[in-house]
Order: C-alpha cells, then sequence, then structure tokens
C-alpha cells in the first residue's frame, strides 16, 4: 500500500505545484484515488506497474453500479484515475497507460434551475433592510447578509469566490475581482443595487466585526470576526428563502444560474456571460441557452394564436 500512496501523493503535488488546481477540486481528486487505491489493495495489488487494463475497467463498472454515486462523481473519479496513470507513464514510472481508454459515463445534461426575478426580490428583501434604512435595522448582521446575497446576483459568483474576497480585491465601487477555479482571476462589474448594499456593510457593520479578531483581509466577516464559511452563506441563503416562502430549494448556485438566465433573456451576449462567470469553455454557458429557448417556447405557444393546439 505504501508504493501506491507514494504514487498518488506524487501525482497530487504535481496537480498543486505544476497544475495549480483548485483545493476544492485537489481534494476531491485526493478522495477519489484513496477508494481507488483501497480498491487495488482487495484485488492483492501493491504496485501501479501490476495494474491491467481490464482491472481499471472494473473499477470503472464498479463506480457505474453503485447507485450512491451521480454520474458526474463517476466521471470525476475516473479523470483523476486516468490522470494518475497518464503522469506515471509520462513519470517513467509505468511502460504503458492502462487507463487510456477506459472512459467515464456521460453525465446527464440537466437545465440549471433559475428563479424569477420577481423570486429573487422576495429573497433580497427577506435577506435584510434596504440599503438606505439600515440606521434603523434592529440586527446589523442582516446587513451583511443583504450584502452577500446581493452580490452573488450582481456578479454570478460562486460562493467559494465569495468567500474568499478581500478588501483589495474591491476595486472600485463597480468593479470587483474575484478569483475562480484554478486561481484564475477575473474582474466583474457590480450593480448599483450590490455597491450600495456593499457599502451599507462595510460602513455600517463589518468595523465592528473586524474589532473581535486580530485582524482578517476578508470582505465578508463572521459574528467571531474571522472569514466566514460558505457553509455560513448556505445556512444565509436558505433562512432568506424560508422567509421569503419560495417553494423551491434555493442555493448559491441558484443565484448564479439566475444571473446567466437573466442576462441572456435580456439580450447579453453568450460570451459575454461565459467571460463573466469565468467558464473555460463557452459550450459550459450554453446549456443556459437552452433556458431561455424553453421559457421562449412556453411563452410562444401559449400567446400565438395559431400555436395552441
Amino acid at each position: 500500500m505504501a508504493k501506491l500512496q507514494q504514487s498518488v501523493d506524487s501525482y497530487l503535488r504535481h496537480l498543486t505545484i505544476e497544475r495549480g488546481m483548485a483545493k476544492n477540486t485537489l481534494l476531491a481528486y485526493k478522495r477519489d484515488l484513496n477508494s481507488y487505491l483501497r480498491y487495488l489493495e482487495d484485488k492483492g495489488l501493491d504496485s501501479l506497474n501490476q495494474v491491467q487494463e481490464n482491472i481499471v475497467r472494473d473499477f470503472a463498472q464498479q463506480l457505474v453500479t453503485n447507485k450512491l454515486m451521480v454520474a458526474t462523481s463517476v466521471a470525476r473519479t475516473l479523470a483523476a484515475v486516468r490522470g494518475l496513470h497518464k503522469f506515471l507513464l509520462f513519470e517513467g514510472t509505468v511502460e504503458t497507460d492502462v487507463a487510456a481508454t477506459v472512459k467515464p459515463p456521460k453525465a446527464p445534461r440537466r437545465l440549471p434551475k433559475a428563479i424569477s426575478i420577481q423570486e429573487v426580490e422576495r429573497l433580497l428583501k427577506a435577506s435584510g433592510p434596504e440599503p438606505d434604512d439600515v440606521s434603523g435595522a434592529a440586527d446589523l448582521i442582516r446587513v451583511r447578509d443583504r450584502a452577500i446575497l446581493e452580490l452573488l446576483y450582481a456578479t454570478g459568483a460562486r460562493v467559494s469566490e465569495v468567500v474568499n474576497i478581500d478588501l483589495d480585491d474591491l476595486i472600485d465601487p463597480e468593479i470587483i475581482r474575484l478569483f475562480g477555479k484554478g486561481s484564475k482571476e477575473r474582474i466583474v462589474p457590480v450593480g448599483r443595487y450590490a455597491q450600495a448594499a456593499l457599502q451599507a456593510y462595510l460602513v455600517r457593520v463589518r468595523p465592528s466585526l473586524a474589532m473581535l479578531s486580530k485582524g482578517t483581509p476578508a470582505l465578508f466577516l463572521n459574528q467571531r470576526g474571522s472569514r466566514l464559511s460558505r457553509q455560513s452563506i448556505w445556512q444565509i441563503i436558505s433562512d432568506a428563502a424560508e422567509s421569503a416562502k419560495l417553494e423551491q430549494e434555493v442555493s448559491p448556485h441558484t443565484f448564479r444560474h439566475s444571473f446567466a438566465t437573466h442576462l441572456l433573456e435580456g439580450g447579453a451576449d453568450v460570451r459575454v456571460v461565459q467571460e463573466l462567470l469565468g467558464h473555460a469553455s463557452v459550450s459550459t454557458t450554453q446549456i443556459y441557452t437552452l433556458v431561455t429557448v424553453d421559457a421562449l417556447r412556453e411563452i410562444y405557444a401559449t400567446a400565438h394564436p395559431r400555436a395552441q393546439r
């Protein structure tokens, strides 16, 4: 098992140093490869030189038949395994890449879940007071919560990007710097509603929170003065959705989906939305066009006099 673990550790170091893989993705790869090592150990193998193509295929089939794993998790696990074997071939540790022809199953194409503009407004209103009415707010933490949700919807940022924003990333009131997957930097505009909510938080709330700790550059702080966590933002959104009495489940990614969908419905070019979301490929962004096409089809079917059956 020691030899197997050494090979995996070398690959993970390569992903960290040479590839600059995002921390969360790296942790997922580590879990996936540890499950692969346990599988190989159960087969009585103690070196990756002993692995044959049929063993990799059997492992892949076991993943596919595991009802607890979704297709995307299966695909990621196999990507980690394939990457490991390719890396070992490149390093000269093995003579052949036995995983090269093992393909992951295609993940089902799921349409992103977006909420309407009216539902977004209800959610924002439920999260905290209007920026111009914070002086009378009984709970100033809700001023922070409103700023977080306004920023999520204004920028389409991932929750991991929002928790990692530092004060220095506020380039000016209208522009913010985000660091996406692989620490890739992008500049995103901030609308006036989010600007006002951020300003209210920075003036009225953050200074008192910052006094509770030794000091942190983080933009959003918790009630101990430390950087807010992703789990805390999930809870903030969940509480706001409950207060707004929204029927569907709302997550941080719901804001991202709604941001993209509403931009495209408003006439934005798909490549502009791609840049704002930080997608490496426009094909990732194009799934949102399916949402808007479905909406157009529904409107057409109900509104056009000769469209109804």
